[in-house]
C-alpha cells in the first residue's frame, strides 16, 4: 500500500483505516488503499489551489509537451499498467489493451489541442479605436470523480483537456479500481509540477462529498450513476459549481427490416456485452422489426452461446466477471423481475456452475419483454440482451425515446431514409449507424436528458474546462457621447 498521491510525494491514511481492493475474478484480495478523510481532500484541494497559478501561466506549448511526454511514459509502462487494470476490473485483456491505446491517444489529442485555442477576436463597433476579444480561461482545481468500469480511459477525457486548459486536478478514483488510476499518476504524471495532479484514495462519503462541497474546487468532473449525479448537483448548488456530469444510460439498439441477419447478430453481441455489459453505453434495449424476429433470435443465441467466460487475464476469454456480488445480485434482480412478467428466457439467466469464485454471470437473452420491466426502463449494467419487436419504424423510434436516458442509440440499416430519420428523431448524444460503440477522439461524447449535461472528447470536451470572458478594450480615453450628463 502506498497511499494518496499529493505534491507528487505519497501521504498515508491519517486515521489508518484501508479499503481492500479485490480482484473480481478471484475474490482475492489484490491491495490495499487508504480509505480517505476530509483532511486528506483538503491537503490535496490545497496542493492544486498552490500549484493553479504557475501552471495556468505556463505556456501552452510546454503543456503540450508536458503531456506528450506523459503519453509516452503510458506507452512505456503498457503491460504493466494493461495487467493491473485487468486484475482489477475484470475485463479482458484485450478490451483492457484497447482501454490504454485511447488513454495514451487522449493524452496526446488534447496535448495538441491545448496548444492553439485560447478565444477569439471579434468585429468591434468602432473599428478604429476598439478591440474585442473572447478570451477562454481555466478555472482552477478541477474535481475529478472517475468511474470503475473505465478506471482509466473515463479518467484520461477528464484529466487530459482540465490539464491541457490549464486547471490542476483532484482525483478520486473508484474505491473498487483505485489501483491502476495511482500507477498511472506515479508512473506517467510525476514529471508535471507538484501538486498540478493528485490522488485521494477512498469512498463517495467522505471524500467524494469533500471535493464536491470544497469552496476552492470549481469544476467537478463526474461518471457515474444518475442517483449519485443528483446527489452532487445538489450537494453544488449552493455554490454555483460547473458541474461536468456523464450519468446513466439505457441505450437502444434498432434491427432494420433490410439488415443482414448473421452480421448484426454479431454486432449486437458485442455492443451488449462488451465488459460483461457494464459500460454506459452497452445496449439495453433491442428492437427488432416483426418480420425478423424468429431467424434474428437464432443468430443472435447462437453467437452469444460462443462466447467464452473466464478471468480477463486469460487470453482466451471473451467475456470476464462482473466487477463485484452487489452489481451481480442487482442485475439478478432485473432478470427475475422480467421472468415474472412474461419473459421468456432463450439462454444464459444464471451464475455459471463451472466457477467457484468470481463474480460471474452468463450472457442472457430475453424475449417477450417490454416497457414494464426494471431490464427495459432501469440500467442493468450487465450481459442480458432483452428483445422486443416492432411494426413500423415509426414505433421503433417511439420507442427508443421511451426513457428518461438519452447517452446512444444504434441503428442497423442500409436504408438511407430510414437513418435519416433515425439521427433526426431519436433524442441521444452519440447516434451509431451500423458501427456500434465506436468513438472519435474529436467527436464529443455525452448525453440528453438525464444522462447527464457533459461533453467529453473533441473542441467541446476541452471547453468544458474553459470559462470564457469578454474583453472590450478602447484604445482611447476620449469621452462618448452617450455619457452622462444627457
Amino acid at each position: 500500500m502506498k497511499g494518496h498521491w499529493i505534491n507528487n510525494e505519497w501521504f498515508g491514511a491519517d486515521t489508518g483505516q484501508v479499503i481492500e481492493v479485490h480482484n473480481p475474478a478471484t475474490e482475492e484480495v489484490l491491495d490495499l488503499v487508504p480509505a480517505g478523510t476530509e483532511a486528506d481532500t483538503y491537503r490535496a484541494v490545497e496542493a492544486a489551489k498552490s500549484a493553479f497559478e504557475s501552471w495556468r501561466k505556463t505556456a501552452a506549448v510546454e503543456r503540450a509537451n508536458l503531456l506528450h511526454e506523459a503519453s509516452a511514459k503510458i506507452r512505456a509502462n503498457w503491460e504493466q499498467l494493461v495487467e493491473l487494470l485487468t486484475l482489477e476490473e475484470g475485463k479482458p485483456i484485450s478490451e483492457n489493451e484497447e482501454e490504454m491505446e485511447w488513454v495514451a491517444g487522449t493524452v496526446d489529442y488534447y496535448a495538441e489541442l491545448g496548444r492553439h485555442y485560447r478565444g477569439r477576436v471579434l468585429p468591434s463597433p468602432e473599428p478604429e479605436n476598439q478591440l474585442n476579444m473572447v478570451l477562454k480561461e481555466p478555472y482552477g482545481v478541477v474535481g475529478c470523480i472517475s468511474p470503475w468500469n473505465y478506471p482509466l480511459l473515463l479518467l484520461s477525457w477528464k484529466i487530459a483537456p482540465a490539464l491541457a486548459a490549464g486547471n490542476s486536478v483532484v482525483i478520486k478514483p473508484s474505491e473498487m479500481t483505485p489501483l491502476s488510476t495511482l500507477l498511472l499518476v506515479e508512473k506517467c504524471f510525476d514529471h508535471l509540477p507538484p501538486g498540478v495532479v493528485n490522488v485521494v484514495t477512498g469512498y463517495g462519503l467522505p471524500v467524494g462529498e469533500a471535493l464536491v462541497k470544497h469552496p476552492h474546487v470549481p469544476v467537478i468532473a463526474f461518471t457515474g450513476s444518475l442517483q449519485t449525479g443528483q446527489r452532487i448537483s445538489q450537494q453544488a448548488a449552493p455554490l454555483i459549481k460547473h458541474l461536468h456530469l456523464e450519468l446513466g444510460g439505457k441505450d437502444a439498439f434498432v434491427v432494420g427490416p433490410d439488415i443482414d441477419i448473421e452480421k448484426s447478430a454479431r454486432a449486437l453481441a458485442y455492443s451488449a456485452l462488451i465488459n460483461c455489459g457494464q459500460v454506459c453505453t452497452s445496449t439495453e434495449r433491442v428492437y427488432v422489426a416483426e418480420n425478423l424476429i424468429s431467424e434474428f433470435t437464432e443468430a443472435l443465441v447462437a453467437e452469444v452461446n460462443k462466447l467464452r467466460l473466464g478471468p480477463g487475464i486469460e487470453p482466451t476469454t471473451d467475456i470476464g466477471p462482473m466487477i463485484g456480488d452487489k452489481y451481480r445480485v442487482k442485475f439478478e434482480s432485473h432478470i427475475q423481475d422480467a421472468q415474472s412478467r412474461g419473459a421468456k428466457l432463450l439462454t444464459g439467466g444464471r451464475r455459471p456452475p463451472q466457477f467457484d469464485r468470481g463474480f460471474y454471470y452468463e450472457p442472457t437473452v430475453l424475449t417477450s419483454v417490454d416497457h414494464n420491466m426494471l431490464i427495459m426502463s432501469e440500467e442493468t449494467f450487465g450481459p442480458a440482451i432483452p428483445l422486443m419487436t416492432y411494426k413500423t419504424f415509426t414505433e421503433a423510434i417511439q420507442l427508443v425515446n421511451d426513457s428518461k436516458y438519452g447517452l446512444g442509440a444504434v441503428l442497423r440499416s442500409n436504408d438511407a431514409r430510414l437513418i435519416k430519420t433515425f439521427f433526426e428523431e431519436v433524442r441521444a448524444g452519440t447516434i451509431w449507424i451500423n458501427d456500434p460503440l465506436t468513438d472519435n477522439y474529436a467527436g464529443p461524447f455525452g448525453g440528453m436528458k438525464m444522462s447527464g449535461n457533459a461533453r467529453e472528447l473533441g473542441a467541446e470536451g476541452l471547453d468544458s474546462f474553459l470559462e470564457t470572458k469578454h474583453v472590450h478594450w478602447d484604445f482611447s480615453q476620449d469621452t462618448k457621447d452617450w455619457w452622462y450628463p444627457y
